[in-house]
């Protein structure tokens, strides 16, 4: 079966092989490390299309590993905003300055391993695309086909050791990053988590989930515990025509990036109701957000004409503010006051 498949599914992305500005086309020579690399970073959880922007300006103004790894951070958080899931911009910039300092990528699994920020997958990924190392690629896509091919029906996240191995018995020796990137694509357009497009499969004949009869039941995930919802607070000081913004912490959520100040609201507890300075403040609405463990209720309070508040932070213009790089949250709430 794994030399029937592993060649089939070749024999299809040769034709099919979706067209993304980080890939290299099947025959031709491997792409260049760092767009790979990058790439994989910004679609750890997020959508081809969400990444796509984001990845022709990242190599705009950044070109290769050591321009992005001389940008200051601060720019570097900037052009992520948006993009959700800041701790990986974050090890972007450490990774960077490792690989420049190093002078390139390692080209083995075990090496890119070393990489401060690359967990197995990303390394994966960057052996056997770039590098053309027979490596065991499996993100969500891969998962839900390879779950399917064999019928694996224990359930997700405890399926992962069986899905690894039966992957790996498919994986050829030559062509390893096409042949990972043909699974991808057949996750994506084909075999998707809702209404397979099973007559367009080029593995249908070889599909066991698919000769049960109901290839869409698989993989079982475990059921979700419900996500706790925390309270907080945003505040919006307006003066002259700029607004007060702060720098968060290093460390922890949204950390390094601009954002409006609050009352400490975090994944494990509501905020604590505390303004950052006294005065009249009106409401401006409330945000709603959507953390990976938790929801967010953001009240979002408007003081215009204020005094400058303590503590470090810098009156940002108003008419820049799309420059700020605020994370998706406190451009929501930005959005909320600038409409009222």
């Amino acid at each position: 079966m794994a030399a029937t498949v592993s060649e089939t599914l070749l024999d299809w992305y040769d034709t099919h092989a979706r067209d993304l500005p980080w890939r290299a086309r099947p025959g031709t020579p491997a792409p260049d490390p760092y767009r790979v690399w990058l790439s994989e970073v910004m679609l750890q959880q997020t959508t081809v299309a969400a990444v796509k922007p984001y990845f022709e300006a990242f190599t705009t103004r950044w070109p290769d590993v050591s321009s992005l790894a001389a940008a200051p951070e601060e720019d570097i958080m900037a052009a992520w905003a948006g993009l959700g899931y800041y701790s990986r911009a974050r090890n972007l910039v450490k990774c960077a300055a490792a690989v420049a300092q190093r002078g390139g990528f390692p080209e083995t699994e075990e090496g890119l391993r070393d990489l401060p920020g690359l967990g197995p997958y990303t390394a994966a990924a960057i052996a056997a695309i770039a590098f053309g190392e027979r490596a065991v690629v499996v993100d969500a896509n891969v998962e839900r086909v390879v779950a399917r091919l064999f019928a694996i029906e224990d359930p997700l996240p405890g399926a992962r050791k069986a899905i690894r191995v039966a992957a790996d018995a498919i994986t050829p020796d030559r062509r390893a990053g096409d042949f990972a990137q043909a699974m991808m694509d057949l996750g994506a357009t084909i075999c998707t988590s809702r209404d397979p497009k099973c007559l367009l499969c080029p593995l249908t004949q070889s599909c066991e989930a698919r000769a049960a009869g109901d290839p869409a039941r698989l993989p079982l995930k475990a059921r979700k515990k419900d996500k706790p919802v925390r309270q907080g607070r945003a505040y919006w000081i307006e003066r002259n025509g700029t607004v007060w913004l702060v720098r968060r912490a290093g460390k922890g959520m949204l950390g390094g990036m601009r954002a409006l100040p609050d009352d400490g609201w975090n994944s494990r507890s509501d905020g604590s109701d505390e303004a950052p300075l006294a005065g009249i403040w009106e409401s401006a609405g409330l945000v709603r957000h959507a953390f990976t463990h938790f929801a967010l209720e953001l009240s979002v309070l408007v003081n215009r004409g204020s005094e400058q508040p303590k503590g470090e932070g810098e009156w940002w213009p108003l008419d820049r503010l799309e420059e700020a790089g605020l994370p998706t949250l406190f451009a929501k709430a930005a959005r909320l006051v600038l409409a009222s």
